[in-house]
């Protein structure tokens, strides 16, 4: 997986609440298993009109910000099925980060396991990113996720909670075979233990 440790790029503004998976990759593209090719699908329904050209009032249609690197959204944001594909579309378009105010549970740890991090904010904040996200191909923002801050074309900062072991993974690349393997030494030691100690097991 991608190390996370800072990103600069546009971010899309998406003041919408509640959207659910299968807004964000919808049901017709659920037969692959595969985490490629779904860039295409993500928010189809309101990416492409019933004849499948493009929306051009769609935000990730119009020219500032068709190379988003952040989206900016509304409240409780991936809600809806668990579907995996979800985050695998974001990543897919190129999307490695989400900010809302908050996120359904399985969305959110889905989407540390796959490399992208979500941000929570308070609705303040969010109202600031949010404007900031508005400013077209001005809409620029800096996350550090060492440092733990977002900052603004105009050079103000505000500063995020993480818990500290999903932002170590972020650092490291790390998913959940990665973090396994990092132990691999001690998990020998003790199957090599076991072996010798309970060799009918």
């Amino acid at each position: 997986m991608e190390k996370f440790t800072t990103l600069t790029g546009v971010a899309a503004p998406l003041p919408v609440v509640n959207i659910d998976t299968d807004m964000i990759i919808p049901k017709d593209y659920l037969k692959t298993i595969k985490r490629t090719g779904l860039g295409k699908g993500l928010f189809a329904e309101a990416r492409y009109n019933e004849d499948g050209s493009p929306n051009a009032d769609f935000v990730l249609n119009k020219p500032a910000y068709q190379n988003a690197k952040i989206i900016v959204a509304g409240d409780n944001f991936g809600c809806g099925s668990s579907r995996e594909h979800a985050p695998w579309a974001l990543l897919d378009f190129g999307i490695r980060c989400v900010i809302s105010t908050s996120f359904a549970d399985i969305f959110y740890n889905n989407c540390f396991k796959n490399g992208i991090l979500p941000i929570v904010v308070s609705q303040d904040d969010l109202d600031k990113l949010m404007d900031d996200a508005s400013r077209g191909s001005n809409a620029i923002l800096s996350i550090d996720l060492e440092a733990q801050t977002i900052s603004g074309p105009d050079g103000g900062s505000i500063t995020f909670d993480i818990d500290p072991a999903r932002k170590h993974i972020m650092l490291e690349g790390l998913d959940d075979i990665g973090t396994t393997l990092k132990n691999d030494a001690s998990i020998g030691s003790f199957e090599n233990k076991m072996q010798a100690e309970r060799p009918w097991l």
